[in-house]
């Protein structure tokens, strides 16, 4: 595989996985539950490696060869992170703290129920299938010297890497800074909320370049 290929897609995930959603307030939430942050962040990495396989044995193939199919869940991957930026910048920062807060229960779950929820958190979100299912194939060459599905668990793997690297830091932060500086969520919310407006801004740009 080429660096060049390799580099462009790290970037692009890596973007997106910085751009804090679902994943993000899950991660909180297992930082503020103390015993329940490694089961939970291992639960949002095994569901995106369920995914990965799923692209790898041909889900991606089959996206690749319908551009329709592409373009509708590049357009639906967009809104979404729109319909999360625009509710953010409308709403206060304070309703994210609490929600990250109500996601902590008080009687702490049990390991294989933290991850079960994790799983189920990385599996259907809409973020990571953009990622996994929409942009990997577009990374991957059937004349290059590895086949498209070593490939694509390659390019797979690195974004399940940079989904642990980022979620685990963002569980610990939460941990140790969230918790005792509620008002630190403001500036995120705020921040992540212009950042996921931009991005599904320059999908549904970007789409609409290459149709016309």
């Amino acid at each position: 595989m080429e660096l060049s290929m390799i580099l462009g897609f790290w970037g692009v995930a890596a973007l997106l996985v910085c751009t804090p959603g679902a994943d993000w307030a899950y991660a909180i939430a297992a930082g503020l539950g103390g015993r329940t942050l490694a089961p939970s962040i291992g639960g949002i990495l095994f569901g995106y490696a369920v995914v990965v396989a799923a692209v790898a044995v041909g889900l991606g193939a089959l996206v690749a060869a319908n551009p329709v199919l592409l373009d509708a869940m590049t357009v639906g991957g967009a809104l979404y992170l729109l319909w999360l930026g625009i509710g953010g910048l409308v709403r206060s920062a304070r309703p994210l703290a609490a929600q990250a807060a109500a996601q902590t229960p008080a009687v702490v779950p049990s390991p294989v129920g933290s991850f079960l929820r994790g799983a189920g958190v990385s599996g259907f979100n809409p973020k990571g299938l953009l990622v996994l299912v929409a942009l990997v194939p577009q990374f991957t060459t059937a004349h290059g010297a590895w086949a498209p599905a070593a490939q694509m668990l390659v390019l797979g793997g690195l974004f399940v890497a940079t989904c642990a690297v980022v979620y685990l830091s963002v569980a610990v932060l939460a941990r140790r800074l969230l918790a005792a500086r509620p008002r630190g969520t403001i500036v995120m919310a705020r921040v992540s909320a212009v950042a996921m407006t931009l991005i599904g801004l320059s999908l549904l740009i970007e789409r609409a370049v290459e149709l016309l």
